[in-house]
């Protein structure tokens, strides 16, 4: 038998057979989106299809799963994120030296009081192809404080009013990296962030590539609709600011209902894993000046349609 290698770049190089047949338990956490899994090792869970399907399969179900006492290596980090695709690095957020797509959010009170956390946002929606979903692991957190939020945006379209569906059906938006990210940056230097991720467009109702819902898909980094100033919309010019903003402005606030959320209390090694492309998410930055450090997989998705 292989003894175990437990240093924090190295996978296990032997693994029992019972644990990589254990079953799941699920626990939903909200009757809308969220459930907690249990006896599961997530460190040795990529190595097992069968239960990599049952997780993905979990994830369409609930779109955020939870799981805690995850106590794995970056390396087995990174293996189970990569099972469900390419891992992505972040122009902005810096990773893991030795584990590209390993991205440090690290807090405390010598860094800044960035104020990319305390918003309703899905990841990177800057980007062309947007993520398909992400895996944040808790390194160290503060006692109390710290949770996060995600929403289920599929039950948020959903529950919308006809008139309104019919009036976003074909509406598209810009996203933006600059006017978030890069907004507190020097000029040149938000502009040339712009050039190298210029503003993407996608569609204001997204259709899930595998389970087919229709999903709300605006967020903290919608800036303007590309296509609302036609004659369905616009009697006369005054109507397009007003009338545009307006509409955007509603479409946000339906991150904010209660009734589509679930929100997570982080413990050392607790793992966050969600679907990207169906949620929306707020980290709540109420903390200071207590450390606060997570790693996140994020992992490369598709256009959206």
């Amino acid at each position: 038998m292989t003894t175990t290698d437990l240093s924090p770049d190295k996978a296990p190089a032997y693994v029992p057979a019972a644990v990589l047949n254990s079953t799941p338990r699920v626990e939903p956490l909200t009757c809308a989106i969220g459930a907690e899994v249990s006896n599961v090792n997530l460190g040795v869970a990529s190595r097992d299809s069968d239960l990599m399907t049952e997780i993905r399969a979990l994830l369409l179900k609930h779109k955020v799963l939870f799981f805690r006492d995850q106590d794995f290596t970056r390396a087995e980090h990174v293996a189970f994120a990569s099972y469900f695709g390419e891992l992505e690095d972040h122009p902005v957020a810096g990773s893991d030296p030795d584990h590209p797509g390993l991205v440090r959010i690290y807090k405390s009170p010598d860094t800044p009081n960035d104020r990319y956390e305390n918003a309703w946002h899905t990841d990177a929606t800057w980007r062309e192809k947007p993520p398909f979903g992400c895996v944040l692991r808790c390194v160290e957190c503060p006692p109390v404080g710290g949770d996060t939020t995600w929403v289920n945006m599929a039950l948020a379209y959903e529950k919308l009013p006809d008139h309104i569906k019919n009036q976003i059906a074909s509406l598209r938006a810009r996203h933006s990296i600059e006017a978030t990210f890069g907004a507190a940056m020097p000029t040149e230097k938000r502009h040339a962030l712009k050039a190298q991720f210029p503003d993407a467009e996608h569609p204001v109702v997204r259709t899930h590539p595998e389970t087919g819902e229709k999903i709300l898909f605006v967020n903290a980094f919608t800036t303007h609709f590309t296509n609302f100033h036609t004659p369905e919309n616009v009697r006369f010019g005054q109507d397009f600011a007003p009338g545009s903003a307006l509409l955007l402005n509603y479409l946000l606030s339906q991150a904010t209902i209660p009734e589509y959320q679930v929100r997570w209390r982080f413990k050392k090694n607790s793992i966050a894993f969600w679907d990207n492309r169906s949620t929306q998410h707020y980290a709540v930055h109420d903390y200071w000046p207590a450390e606060w450090k997570m790693q996140r997989a994020g992992i490369k998705g598709n256009a959206a349609f």
